[in-house]
């Protein structure tokens, strides 16, 4: 009776972990967040702790985000940073869209109706968010309903956009 099972066992071992090292290890998303600290990082800090896992139907991905607050989802990532200054246009003429009770900043040469990258930027909101959208994503709503509840949770509205 011819019997090896060991070499089959072995073989399948080294299978499974040949697989796990060319699908489990992914490269981090390296951020360019703003370091923030006091009220600022503390809101910062409470936002990326009630993100959720999974935006615009992407699961969330590892990021280096520097001395700062920041998430990413997919491939190309959808990147998030908190505590960003305030973005160049954003002025008293500027208009802004509201999702689901968070009002949104998109500059207008952004607005094109077509699949494009967007970076969008939270207005009235204590702390400035701003989210890089990649045009394979289009449209940028799904991600705003999808951020929705942890900006509400975490940045504190300070002044709706009229």
């Amino acid at each position: 009776m011819r019997r090896c099972p060991a070499l089959r066992s072995t073989g399948a071992v080294v299978c499974a972990a040949l697989l796990l090292l060319t699908t489990g290890c992914s490269a981090e998303v390296s951020l360019d967040a703003p370091a923030v600290s006091g009220a600022n990082g503390t809101a910062c800090r409470r936002l990326v702790d009630a993100l959720p896992a999974r935006v615009a139907d992407q699961p969330r991905v590892a990021v280096d985000a520097g001395s700062g607050y920041g998430a990413a989802w997919g491939d190309p990532a959808i990147e998030l940073r908190c505590g960003v200054p305030r973005p160049a246009g954003l002025d008293r003429f500027a208009g802004c869209q509201n999702v689901n009770g968070v009002d949104w900043f998109i500059p207008e040469s952004q607005q094109s109706g077509q699949p494009v990258d967007i970076v969008m930027t939270t207005v009235g909101r204590a702390q400035n968010v701003e989210v890089r959208i990649p045009s394979a994503y289009f449209p940028p709503a799904n991600t705003m309903v999808d951020l929705a509840a942890a900006l509400k949770k975490a940045i504190r509205e300070v002044k709706p956009c009229v």
